[in-house]
């Protein structure tokens, strides 16, 4: 399968690091971290990144938080505890900070299913197969 070739749709729109820098590591992606949150919660994670300095750290108050994203103050305490359950911040108010992400852990390896175990589902399979066939 061909992969289709990448290319700039407005060249005079390519991102570049700003003077006052942010970042967001795609590992939040790539290793699921955003699954665990919901949108609420995304929003005020990408809030915090987005106005952290360069040590995480942002000073923003529970009711402008609300204010800026659209939250009832109960629903921004619940976002914040989302985040903090899953690794994504640390919170002593006033402060907010946002933490790098753990290192990877290397993935488990699969259990190994005795022979045994392997050739009995295998005949389930075939028995299951062969009904649906006559």
């Amino acid at each position: 399968m061909n992969m289709p070739i990448k290319r700039v749709i407005c060249p005079e729109r390519i991102r570049q690091i700003p003077a006052h820098f942010s970042w967001v590591d795609h590992r939040l992606v790539r290793e699921r971290y955003i699954e665990r949150c919901d949108a609420c919660a995304a929003a005020l994670y990408l809030f915090l990144v987005t106005v952290a300095d360069a040590q995480g750290l942002s000073y923003y108050a529970d009711a402008t938080l609300a204010r800026r994203l659209s939250m009832a103050p109960a629903r921004l305490e619940m976002a914040r505890s989302d985040l903090i359950r899953v690794g994504l911040i640390a919170w002593q108010k006033p402060i907010y900070q946002v933490l790098a992400l753990e290192a990877s852990a290397p993935e488990p390896a699969p259990l190994a299913r005795p022979q045994s175990e392997v050739t009995a589902r295998l005949e389930q399979l075939r028995a299951a197969l062969g009904k649906r066939d006559a």
